[in-house]
């Protein structure tokens, strides 16, 4: 051993120390050579030569012929606030500006095409300044909707369209991009005040004219909300009965009730049955457009006709009539109405008596109108009470200072019998029984 390998020998070097230095040796290295193999790799493929699928894909976008008018099969690329871009296996790639799109207004067009969606567009012109062919998604998708409602309108077809705007006389509902008009007599089996009411919603259709060359296209709901409300009508009466309650709404006033929406059907709340109270016209308690809650009163299944009563009307007066009024006794009330019979008297709300013509004055009338008038308060008497049916006999010469009560008397028929027969007990009397007969034996005689 020599004295150099015998100094190496004697060198003591800790082991972790080397440990380390290898670690952060090979930390330094690595790197680099992923780097190096990277750009070998890349490198490489560089230098591949394109297969025949890559010489046949560019081959046939560099010979594909487009003409406009044509409908070309298109893939989103980009997506901007004017238009997008779309690629169709073509040289050039295709644009479609925010007009030629399918938007609502003010629709944004990223909220309603995304990169990647596949559209059918028509070519409006093979390049534009840039190089880029001019597309049409709305046009595209037009041709297709026209042959569609063709078919529907030879068909007959129902379907479903949402309606968009309310113009002049009517309704518009946008198919695709083709204007259909809903006239509005066909908005409905019924009459509509506000045809606005129809905006936004879907309405079941069929086409009831349609001429492609001159771009029309007529549909109507009418037939179609007819045959709806007769189902609905039909299966309403097969269940409903008497007693039933329902919620509906005042759809319209006359002057002798409200007629009411139950939904399937309309009912009549007649004014009688809006109160206990007597009511000039139903506008006093409701208005068109009141949501109210009424009980099945009567029904005819045959003529398909409904009257209904409120369900929260007040309590019944005539219910507890023989706690508040006693025959014979007076009460003050007030004149209501005024008939060629007599005259109406309220006594309270919901109860009102009746004063014949005879019992009205002392003196003798030619009408109630001569001696009352609607508005002025009386007293009257109660003559008779008939709680069941809701009728009071009244009288007002029955109060008055110089009312003689009448006196019960024999018929003339009857007195002159008794004239007869009777035996008299007066002491002015003359006749006795013996002269009777001594009267008829003489006239026998003769």
């Amino acid at each position: 051993m020599s004295n150099d390998e015998k100094k190496i020998e004697n060198v003591n070097v800790p082991t972790e120390e080397v440990k380390e230095a290898t670690e952060v040796a090979r930390e330094e290295v690595v790197p680099e050579i992923k780097e190096v193999e990277a750009k070998s790799e890349k490198a490489a493929k560089a230098e591949e030569v394109p297969s025949m699928d890559d010489f046949k894909d560019e081959l046939d976008a560099s010979l594909k012929k487009i003409n406009r008018g044509d409908t070309v099969d298109c893939k989103v690329e980009s997506v901007s606030d004017t238009e997008i871009v779309v690629s169709f296996g073509y040289s050039a790639d295709g644009v479609i500006k925010r007009e030629q799109l399918i938007l609502e207004k003010d629709e944004q067009i990223a909220d309603r095409y995304k990169v990647g969606d596949e559209l059918t567009c028509l070519v409006e012109k093979r390049a534009d300044k840039n190089g880029n062919v001019v597309l049409s998604h709305r046009k595209a998708k037009m041709t297709v909707a026209w042959s569609e409602l063709e078919k529907k309108f030879e068909a007959k077809e129902k379907f479903t369209v949402k309606i968009s705007e309310v113009v002049k006389g009517g309704l518009i509902a946008k198919l695709d991009g083709v204007r259909a008009f809903m006239p509005a007599s066909m908005a409905s089996n019924s009459f509509v005040e506000d045809l606005n009411e129809f905006v936004g919603k879907e309405l079941l259709v069929e086409i009831k004219d349609f001429d492609r060359s001159a771009r029309k296209v007529i549909i109507s709901h009418k037939e179609v909300a007819k045959e709806l409300a007769d189902k609905a009508r039909e299966e309403f009466f097969a269940t409903v009965q008497a007693g039933d309650e329902f919620k509906g709404t005042v759809k319209k006033l006359m002057n002798f009730g409200a007629f009411v929406d139950l939904g399937a059907t309309d009912g009549l709340l007649h004014v009688n049955e809006m109160s206990w109270r007597r009511l000039k016209h139903p506008s006093e308690l409701v208005k068109a457009g009141d949501n109210i809650e009424v009980i099945i009163l009567n029904v005819d299944k045959e003529k398909q006709k409904i009257s209904l009563k409120l369900k929260n009307i007040e309590d019944n007066p005539w219910d507890t009539l023989d706690t508040k009024y006693v025959k014979g006794e007076v009460y003050e009330g007030e004149v209501v109405r005024l008939a060629d019979f007599g005259a109406f008297v309220r006594l309270e709300e919901g109860v009102e008596g009746l004063v014949h013509i005879s019992e009205i004055s002392v003196k003798h009338i030619e009408t109630p109108a001569s001696a009352l008038k609607v508005g002025e308060k009386v007293k009257v008497k109660v003559l008779s009470l008939d709680k069941e049916n809701q009728k009071i006999g009244l009288s007002i010469k029955a109060t008055m200072d110089n009312y003689e009560k009448p006196v019960k008397r024999n018929s003339p028929k009857k007195k002159k019998e008794e004239d007869v027969l009777k035996f008299t007990t007066n002491e002015e009397a003359t006749t006795s029984m013996a002269s009777i007969l001594k009267d008829l034996d003489l006239k026998l005689e003769d």
